[in-house]
């Protein structure tokens, strides 16, 4: 069985220095941005997937390990064997990673380590009626917790389960960064695959109080007529509510 310090140094002999560059660019780790002081080894992501496809029976401290890498690509790594883990897997065992992801979410602290993974793992413990863990992130101060809510809303979505959705989009309503404001759009742009008419009640009665951002995330799959009145309508109420 591979050991963390393994599995870390085949990573480590993939990377790419061109790669690395692009990629702490576009994971904003300047100092002052939402990524900074990540560090990349520059590998894509199908190759991570891959890696972590090889050593998805890897032991759960190799796993733990590597989820305190300074790399972003051996976080990402341990992550995916987790999803790997948890696929298809007993309430137990899913239940068991679930744990172990909760416990260390200040690790997973970027967007792609959180959309890549939430929806597999915190999602398979969900219904309707199991909403404490969601409630719990999206009530914590850190960043990545509240990205983890709503995204992991995604596995009730496709259920055709969309109330903790709707919930979760009027609690970040007023939400400072817009990474929260990105996740919530796309969420609702999911619910409204399974649900168009509410989405459109929705965004009628709360489309001026969207950040934009959340707004066109939104609606991005509405006819473009449509989508184009919706945002100059939001925008002319916004303006005189603001006048009054």
């Amino acid at each position: 069985m591979a050991t963390a310090n393994e599995i870390i140094q085949e990573l480590k002999a993939l990377g790419n220095d061109n790669q690395r560059e692009i990629l702490q660019r576009f994971f904003k780790t300047g100092k002052g941005q939402y990524g900074y002081g990540d560090m990349f080894l520059g590998i894509k992501v199908p190759i991570t997937r891959a890696i972590a496809k090889r050593y998805k029976d890897a032991e759960e401290s190799v796993v733990t390990e590597m989820l305190k890498s300074k790399w972003h690509e051996v976080r990402l790594c341990a992550l995916l064997i987790m999803v790997e883990k948890t696929h298809k897997a007993t309430f137990n065992t899913c239940h068991k990673w679930c744990e172990i992801y909760l416990n260390n979410t200040e690790n997973i602290n970027n967007w792609d380590l959180v959309d890549l993974s939430a929806p597999q793992i915190v999602g398979k413990l969900l219904t309707e009626q199991k909403d404490n863990i969601l409630l719990r992130l999206a009530d914590s101060k850190l960043l990545w917790d509240n990205r983890i809510a709503i995204v992991s809303t995604l596995s009730l979505i496709r259920k055709g389960e969309l109330d903790m959705t709707y919930y979760l989009a009027g609690k970040f309503i007023h939400h400072p960064h817009e990474l929260i404001h990105k996740a919530t759009g796309w969420m609702l742009r999911e619910a409204g695959k399974r649900d168009i008419n509410r989405l459109r009640k929705y965004i009628e009665d709360y489309g001026q109080e969207m950040p934009r951002t959340m707004l066109r995330y939104a609606i991005e799959k509405f006819p473009k007529e449509e989508r184009k009145i919706i945002l100059e309508t939001t925008r002319q109420k916004k303006v005189s509510n603001i006048n009054h």
